[in-house]
């Protein structure tokens, strides 16, 4: 068949970012989205009580939310089912990912797969109710231990992707090559697959861990006496009324998922090849 010869008259197709009118929208949407965020850190550092009149620079309620008897319970117990559940959810998704990436072929690999990651598709008031039921029939109430149970079912998933990418894109040729030389399973796993896969496996810890302290319609409905996290207090500030208080909180959890979020994306973006001479 002959070839198709192009037009020479026809236009060229115009690149799409620079379709008229796109840019702005885009702009105006991020503002959106964000200009609201950066209203909140500002007034976060207002001297006065009333929140959206500036009266003045200050710390103040900074230094006030440290003093906070309240506020350090919640934070610490924020840190540690964000820490407890990022471990926990971390090792059984790298079991998980290990098991279906080089596992081979195996009945119900398909359904495992799906099961990992149904709580990414589903709404997230539904496993919190969810989770409720199942605390209330078996009759579990371990305070601070329902909250660590939920924040790993949910966790799993988002520790599970990065993980298993990173799997699917490894080079298996090295774990080929230690066989080779007579090491062991476990050798093998230890010195050739665990180092290759541990960018993976940080950027799915990291991962979890904004995830869960961020958490806040599970931790409502599953936290008993003595599991108030940091999301679940501002809501009861917030109840009360919005203040300078409730913003340097919020400002606070955000810096502290600024920095995670950054880790998490200098750990996964691919480094530049070396040039060789």
């Amino acid at each position: 068949m002959p070839e198709a010869v192009a037009d020479p008259q026809a236009k060229p197709r115009r690149p799409f970012g620079e379709v008229p009118g796109l840019r702005t929208l885009a702009c105006l949407f991020l503002a959106f989205l964000y200009l609201p965020i950066g209203v909140l850190v500002a007034y976060s550092f207002n001297a006065g009580k009333v929140v959206m009149v500036w009266t003045g620079f200050s710390t103040a309620w900074y230094a006030k939310v440290i003093a906070n008897s309240d506020i350090r319970s919640a934070a610490a117990n924020s840190l540690i089912v964000a820490v407890t559940a990022t471990v926990i959810a971390t090792v059984c998704a790298t079991l998980a990912a290990l098991a279906l990436a080089r596992g081979g072929d195996f009945r119900g690999k398909g359904a495992t797969f799906g099961l990992i990651s149904l709580p990414l598709m589903v709404p997230e008031i539904v496993t919190a109710v969810a989770l409720l039921v199942f605390f209330s029939s078996v009759g579990i109430n371990l305070g601070l231990g329902n909250v660590i149970i939920a924040h790993v079912t949910f966790c799993i998933p988002f520790a599970f992707m990065p993980i298993r990418a990173r799997l699917e894109g490894m080079d298996t040729s090295l774990e080929q090559a230690s066989r080779d030389l007579y090491a062991s399973d476990w050798e093998t796993f230890r010195l050739v697959t665990l180092p290759l896969l541990m960018p993976g496996v940080l950027a799915g810890a990291m991962l979890s861990f904004v995830i869960s302290m961020d958490d806040f319609i599970i931790t409502l409905m599953v936290a008993g006496a003595g599991g108030t996290t940091l999301p679940v207090y501002i809501y009861s500030m917030i109840r009360q009324g919005i203040t300078p208080e409730v913003n340097a909180v919020s400002t606070i959890l955000l810096v502290v998922s600024i920095v995670m979020v950054t880790a998490y994306w200098f750990v996964t973006r691919e480094k530049p090849a070396k040039r060789t001479t």
